[in-house]
């Protein structure tokens, strides 16, 4: 697959650096599990992963063919729309989880749990 993309081993090598980046920076956006399979968000670190890859661009400038810079320039694009939609997803993914719990708690405690009262209205209480 690599020949396809990459001309060299030295553009494979380099992009296999651009993806240990991309990669640790989706984790710590929260946009995929990390090794252990839990998410977690550390935008602080998501951001720093993108200014480390904004920066081998920079520093690679007018040493990549046409086809690597932009494969580069649409990762980075592709990290910082992720990074703009990453508190949204963390809205929601609590949001799923909340609700999850709740679910669990209503079969290990049926009692507390939520409830709904059906009445007919034909019937007199």
């Amino acid at each position: 697959m690599s020949e396809d993309i990459f001309n060299d081993e030295r553009s494979a090598q380099f992009f296999a650096v651009v993806h240990m980046f991309q990669r640790t920076t989706l984790v710590h956006m929260g946009m995929m599990p990390d090794h252990e399979g839990n998410r977690q968000w550390n935008m602080a670190e998501a951001k720093s992963g993108i200014d480390m890859i904004q920066m081998l661009k920079e520093k690679t400038e007018g040493n990549l063919d046409d086809n690597e810079d932009k494969l580069l320039s649409s990762i980075i694009a592709e990290l910082q729309m992720q990074f703009v939609r990453a508190p949204q997803a963390k809205k929601e993914m609590e949001a799923k989880i909340d609700e999850a719990e709740m679910i669990q708690q209503a079969f290990i405690n049926p009692r507390d749990g939520p409830a709904e009262e059906i009445v007919n209205d034909g019937e007199e209480e």
